[in-house]
This record gives C-alpha cells, sequence and structure tokens, in this order.
C-alpha cells in the first residue's frame, strides 16, 4: 500500500525537506497506546514507533503530540527494533476536544480527517441537543458532518424520527443505517472512496462497533449486546484506531464519549445555531439577554410563532457560556506560564550576574 492510499497529498508532501525522505520513513499514526504509537508507513510496513525526546521537551501541551491519523516522521531501528518519531506534520483538520475533568488542555480524537460521522442510535440514545453539540465541535474542525442514525431495524417510525433529528442537524447530511440488515449503507459509499478518511463519533454503545465490522466484512472488533432493562448498547471499544476498509477507504473507531467538552468552537457555535444567531441580529438592541419579555426580542418572537424552539435556545445559550468560561481559563493558563517563564529567567540571570561568593 502506497502513501496516496493512505491520505496522502500534496498538503503533506510540500512540508517535507529534500533530504527527509532519506533521513526518515514516513508514515501514519494507526493507533496510540500508553507509551507508543503502531505507525504503518509507505510499502505497508508496520512499526510501533516512540516519541524522540526533543518531539515531546517541545511540545507545549497534548495537542501537538502525535494522534491517529497523523502523518509523522520517524527513524527506524532496524528489524525487529521499532521506530522513533521525531516530527509531526501538520494537520489539514482536526477533531479536539477539551480534555476531560477540570484540566486546560485540547485532546485531539483524530487528525487528518475528511468526514466526521456523528453516531447516534434511533432507541433510547437519541438526543438532538447531543447533536447540536457535536455538530458545533466538527464544523470547527474543517472536516465534514454526517449524521448517523444507527439500529434502523429498532426503530418504528424511522421517518419522522429522523425528521425531528433534521431540526437540529439542518443542512447536514443524515443516514438512518442498520448494521444488523445492511440497510441504508450502500448511501456511505461516497464517503468511503480510496484514500478518504472518516471517523465515528458518538456515546458508548450506539453500534460504532458493530458498524465497523459490517463495512470490513468481518467481525474484528468486538462488540457487546444491548442491555435488556433499558436498550442501550455497551461499552466494547477501548482506543482509537485506524482501519483499512476493504474498498480503501479509510475509517477511524474511537470509544465512546462520555464527556463532550468543546475546546475552541466559535465558528462552530455560529455554524450550528444559525437561526438563533440570525434571529439575535434582528433584536432591537445589540445588548438584548433574549429573556422572555424583553422587548424588541427578535429570538424571543422566533420562539412564539415556533420557528425556533426553547430548547435549542436553550442550549445555544449553554454552550455560549462554556466556551467563554474555557476562555477564562486558557487566558489564567497562558499568564501563570508567562509568569512561570519570567521567574526563569529571572533566576537563570541572576545565577550568571551575581554568583555566589566562593568563601
Amino acid at each position: 500500500m502506497n502513501t496516496i492510499h493512505l491520505g496522502w497529498s500534496p498538503f503533506f508532501e510540500n512540508q517535507l525537506a529534500s533530504d527527509d525522505r532519506s533521513r526518515y520513513a514516513v508514515g501514519r499514526i494507526l493507533e496510540e497506546r500508553r507509551n507508543a504509537y503502531v505507525l504503518l508507513t509507505e510499502g505497508g510496513r508496520v512499526l510501533i514507533a516512540s516519541l524522540a525526546g526533543r518531539l515531546q521537551h517541545d511540545a507545549s501541551g497534548r495537542g501537538q503530540l502525535p494522534s491517529v491519523g497523523d502523518w509523522v516522521c520517524a527513524s527506524t531501528r532496524g528489524a525487529g527494533h521499532g521506530a522513533v518519531i521525531h516530527r509531526v506534520l501538520d494537520r489539514r483538520t482536526k477533531i479536539v476536544r477539551k480534555e476531560a475533568g477540570f484540566g486546560v488542555d485540547e485532546q485531539v480524537l483524530a487528525a487528518n480527517v475528511d468526514t466526521v460521522f456523528l453516531v447516534t442510535s434511533l432507541n433510547q440514545d437519541l438526543n438532538p441537543r447531543r447533536i447540536e453539540r457535536y455538530l458545533a465541535l466538527v464544523r470547527e474542525s474543517g472536516a465534514r458532518p454526517v449524521v448517523l442514525l444507527t439500529k434502523a431495524d429498532l426503530c418504528d417510525d424511522v421517518t419522522n424520527t429522523v425528521a425531528e433529528i433534521a431540526q437540529a442537524a439542518a443542512s447536514v447530511p443524515m443516514h438512518a443505517v442498520s448494521a444488523l440488515t445492511g440497510s441504508g449503507l450502500d448511501a456511505l459509499r461516497p464517503y468511503l472512496e480510496p484514500g478518504q478518511t472518516s471517523v465515528l463519533l458518538g456515546s458508548s454503545g450506539v453500534g460504532k462497533s458493530t458498524l465497523v465490522n459490517r463495512l470490513l466484512g468481518e467481525e474484528r472488533l468486538s462488540v457487546r449486546d444491548i442491555r435488556a432493562r433499558d436498550g442501550r448498547g455497551r461499552h466494547a471499544t477501548t482506543s482509537r484506531q485506524l482501519l483499512v476498509l476493504p474498498g480503501g477507504g479509510l475509517l477511524i473507531d474511537t470509544p465512546g464519549i462520555r464527556e463532550l467538552q468543546l475546546w475552541i468552537a466559535d465558528e462552530g457555535l455560529s455554524q450550528t445555531f444559525p437561526d438563533v444567531e440570525e434571529a439575535a441580529m434582528r433584536c432591537r438592541f445589540t445588548t438584548c439577554t433574549h429573556a422572555a419579555g424583553t422587548p424588541g426580542c427578535a429570538v424571543q418572537a422566533a420562539i412564539e410563532n415556533g420557528t425556533l424552539s426553547a430548547d435549542r435556545l436553550a442550549n445555544w445559550r449553554k454552550v455560549g457560556r462554556e466556551l467563554e468560561a474555557l476562555a477564562r481559563r486558557q487566558d489564567d493558563k497562558s499568564k501563570r506560564q508567562d509568569q512561570d517563564r519570567w521567574k526563569a529567567r529571572a533566576i537563570k540571570d541572576k545565577q550568571r550576574y551575581d554568583p555566589e561568593p566562593d568563601w
């Protein structure tokens, strides 16, 4: 397999120096493990790679370290001795969220992706507000979002359910599929052409692994039956990995996302809620809070006449508040880092120009 089939393009070729091909093996990250990476190089060679010390030292955060889908330059140690990654090529697109918990750092879920399949099942997992949150994340990435409604065989009224979700995902392609029966899967072929990279994002148990197995044509990934008490699926995938489909497409499977905190999604917020922001621009006052009873509020007028849902407005506000809070925390972190750098420099200068006396 050559690099073209792995998604290589002039965007990446132009980043290589004239001697990079002779010095390094160029490859793509298939899987990220605890202390190593699985790397597929030109010619189909699979290597277990570690990070060069300088790459780790120079990285300002987790987001600058390799992730699944990244293209890297690595030196090989000879047969059976793995490789060392020295450089991560600039990403064409990246799917990023804030790291889980209270930290202030980005986590790259997948890199250099063409299509993001937002996967939710047509049973109890269905949640329009969650889809809006996913869309805000994906639209900031530069990749194309597509909503996949799985387990169509378990839904009694697919048509009306799809219409309901379409209100939360206006203008986004949407497909109802069943990995069990195979219905709807032919519509996914245009997204899975040779050299095209897609990623599956969704909660645990929505059927991502079952869908991957169907597309692979074999039971390669472990799957678990849905729970009888509530119809929800159960967590099966434990790590992100890039898989090569029989037709030449590339698909990244990911573990179920329990906590989806946005990183930077200002543009994604506008593209996900264009109806809310368009109505807000028609408000009488630019400082309008869009609260009920506000004179001249076009947003409240849209809710009253049924062209905008109150739930959608509430979600727009919630996501906006989260992004504002995150921006403040990022600013505080940047200030602390600047202070630490100045302190370190001051200590070094003091040691240089005012050495301790030699008694």
